[in-house]
């Protein structure tokens, strides 16, 4: 019987890790509750408001304020100062729960000597409140976040641009991310990319990848 290829061992000299859902976990319900509150909303109304402006507030063409001040209108709802800061500070801890298990990870890799880094869709003041909640993220080599590029994954340019920051080919990276047309993006920009849904499932991709190694560096 003919047997099967061992896939080519890539080599990686760089991590290149997205936010959320990678190195956080799911969202804060409790978040959602406290938003979703301060417009007195429904979950299907505020939840299409919430996303409707999203991709405008992570390109940088929305601000923080900007964005909510479009979902309120959307609801037809005002919005005061505190509200606004209120609405800040609930997306932030929305988004911060951690995930243990790839920081550890993350952590292993920086110990070892390899760069990591962080690429994510993330708007400008999503990225203060995220910094100030999650100080490990201090040790990534470098950090790529949406808004001030004025792009979004899986925009090929934003991934060469993470590329650049790490002083790494994009065929020596790795990037994981949750979301499968941000995998493709990075594939298409030329980078190894695994899609990230339990951690379980990823130490299985990893195996399969060739990739152990990383897993214990």
């Amino acid at each position: 019987m003919p047997t099967t290829p061992t896939p080519k061992t890539p080599e990686i000299h760089a991590v290149l890790f997205d936010y959320g859902l990678v190195l956080t976990g799911p969202p804060d319900p409790l978040a959602w509750f406290h938003m979703k509150e301060i417009f007195a909303a429904s979950e299907k109304s505020f939840h299409t408001a919430y996303w409707a402006h999203r991709h405008d507030y992570d390109r940088g063409t929305l601000n923080g304020q900007a964005y909510w001040r479009a979902v309120a209108n959307d609801l037809n709802e005002p919005l005061d100062d505190p509200q606004l800061a209120k609405l800040i500070e609930a997306d932030t801890a929305l988004w911060t729960v951690p995930n243990p298990d790839t920081i550890a990870w993350a952590a292993t890799l920086q110990r070892s000597g390899l760069k990591t880094g962080i690429l994510s869709n993330l708007g400008d003041a999503m990225e203060t409140g995220v910094l100030a909640r999650c100080p490990w993220l201090a040790d990534f080599t470098h950090h790529t976040f949406s808004h001030r590029l004025n792009l979004i994954k899986p925009d090929p340019a934003i991934y060469l641009h993470a590329a650049q920051g790490l002083g790494v080919p994009p065929a020596n990276i790795l990037f994981i991310d949750d979301r499968e047309d941000n995998i493709a993006g990075a594939r298409k920009a030329g980078m190894t990319a695994l899609q990230y849904t339990t951690h379980e499932a990823f130490l299985k991709a990893m195996q399969a990848a060739n990739l152990a190694t990383l897993l214990t560096p």
